[in-house]
């Protein structure tokens, strides 16, 4: 099921505290940090190459996501990484995060990738078995208590 009408938009001025008011349920907390304390640490770490969206459903925003756009050194050199994704409380559970997924994925393979990067601390409630479901594999890494995981894109 695709839910209609998700799309990428630039975070700006006009959306930005709409954005900022985002909030996952109090059980996910531990895993996803707010799009308020994301978007400092896109400030604090220009050397990542951040690179990050709002998540709308039509006119209203419900998600945000932010990739590592292939930094130019550290662990992820030259890879794209999922930072951070995350769908409010109130959308979850509606195809939203996965069709996210699946146009994120396309971004990361037009530019060029044959992987697509992400992790997450493990735990009860940990988001492991969404990103199984969407064909995500562990690298067998492991990076600050985070275990890595790996979409690999089929060749041309």
């Amino acid at each position: 099921m695709r839910p209609p009408g998700v799309h990428l938009r630039e975070i700006t001025d006009d959306n930005r505290d709409a954005v900022r008011a985002l909030r996952v349920r109090r059980d996910q907390k531990q895993f996803v940090a707010s799009v308020s304390k994301s978007l400092k640490q896109a400030a604090q770490h220009p050397e990542a190459n951040p690179w990050y969206r709002a998540v709308y459903l039509g006119d209203e925003p419900v998600g945000f996501v932010m990739l590592s756009w292939k930094p130019p050194a550290g662990p992820y050199e030259g890879r794209h990484f999922i930072w951070r994704l995350l769908v409010d409380k109130r959308h979850q559970r509606r195809g939203i995060g996965r069709e996210t997924l699946t146009q994120i994925a396309a971004l990361v393979r037009a530019d060029g990738a044959t992987e697509l990067l992400t992790s997450y601390d493990p735990g009860d409630g940990e988001p492991w078995p969404f990103y199984r479901k969407f064909g995500f594999e562990p690298t067998g890494d492991i990076d600050d208590g985070e275990i890595v995981l790996r979409l690999t894109f089929p060749a041309r």
